[in-house]
């Protein structure tokens, strides 16, 4: 209910800034199209955002600019991030041998704020870097291949015994993200500007990849959830000296929430009106 409390508020500030934006007689608006990559941070990539396997992602936004160095953007985006234990160089995460992709919707309300003075269509204004943040809501849905080449849904299976076990419900399939980024935007015309920018979302889950604690009782999960689901949760290929079972080992780590983010390239279109200036257009 909280996470649909947000939405309505997120909607409702969109709508409303179109009237808010009437109290800044100097301000500009835009829309844009953003196009690059998405990448994420966890269990199977904890540290570089460069390795794990790339998917486009691209989306759309809006933007009021309350004067040449501060903007408010309403953006909607949407990506694939993809990572697998074979890419690792870390022995220990080749033997867990596990892989996930997960599809991620995101709509964000953040606010910008330009190093310089900058305004679209000003040749004075040429380029400026700027930092972002906000507040972001976010829908996933992890999956896993099975031998047969097919993915599957991983929440529904309760890998590590969520939702089947005492005590541990199903992790959740939307949550509320903090974005923040930087970037650069460049004057390419009277109406149009080239964007790059690179952004992270903070989480509150540990499951974008459907790993955070330890292995479960294999007969147990076979029993609960199937054959299927003891496949995807357990692919260790080799069991440590003197164990017959994976179960209590170390499957991820609980203590570190999972991280996305992008590699955005975009051109912004000015919608409103040319602003009254001395410049020429």
């Amino acid at each position: 209910m909280n996470s649909i409390k947000l939405v309505i508020c997120l909607f409702m500030a969109m709508f409303s800034l179109p009237y808010l934006a009437q109290t800044f007689q100097s301000g500009t608006r835009e829309i844009g199209y953003q196009i690059g990559t998405g990448y994420y941070l966890g269990d199977l990539n904890p540290t570089n955002p460069l390795k794990a396997r790339n998917h486009i992602a691209q989306g759309g936004y809006y933007r009021h600019n309350i004067n040449s160095r501060v903007g408010i953007r309403i953006q909607l985006m949407q990506a694939e991030i993809e990572a697998w234990d074979e890419d690792s160089k870390n022995a220990w995460a080749q033997n867990r041998n596990l892989h996930f992709r997960n599809k991620i919707m995101e709509f964000s309300v953040s606010g910008e704020i330009n190093y310089i003075d900058f305004t679209m269509g000003d040749p004075g204004d040429r380029l400026t870097g700027y930092l972002t943040a906000g507040i972001a809501y976010f829908t996933h849905d992890p999956e896993a291949m099975d031998k047969y080449g097919n993915w599957h849904p991983l929440q529904p299976l309760g890998t590590e015994g969520q939702g089947w076990t005492f005590g541990l419900d199903p992790y959740k399939l939307n949550g509320i993200a903090l974005p923040f980024g930087m970037g650069f935007k460049l004057n390419i015309g009277p109406a149009i500007a080239f964007q790059m920018e690179w952004g992270l979302r903070k989480t509150w889950t540990d499951y974008l990849d459907d790993v955070s604690t330890q292995y479960t009782n294999a007969v147990a999960l076979r029993q609960a959830r199937g054959e299927l689901a003891l496949e995807l949760a357990d692919r260790i290929i080799t069991l440590p000296d003197g164990l017959s079972s994976s179960q209590g080992l170390q499957r991820g780590d609980p203590g570190l929430n999972d991280k996305y983010g992008f590699f955005l390239a975009s051109l912004a279109f000015r919608v409103s009106k040319k602003p009254t200036s001395c410049w020429m257009q």
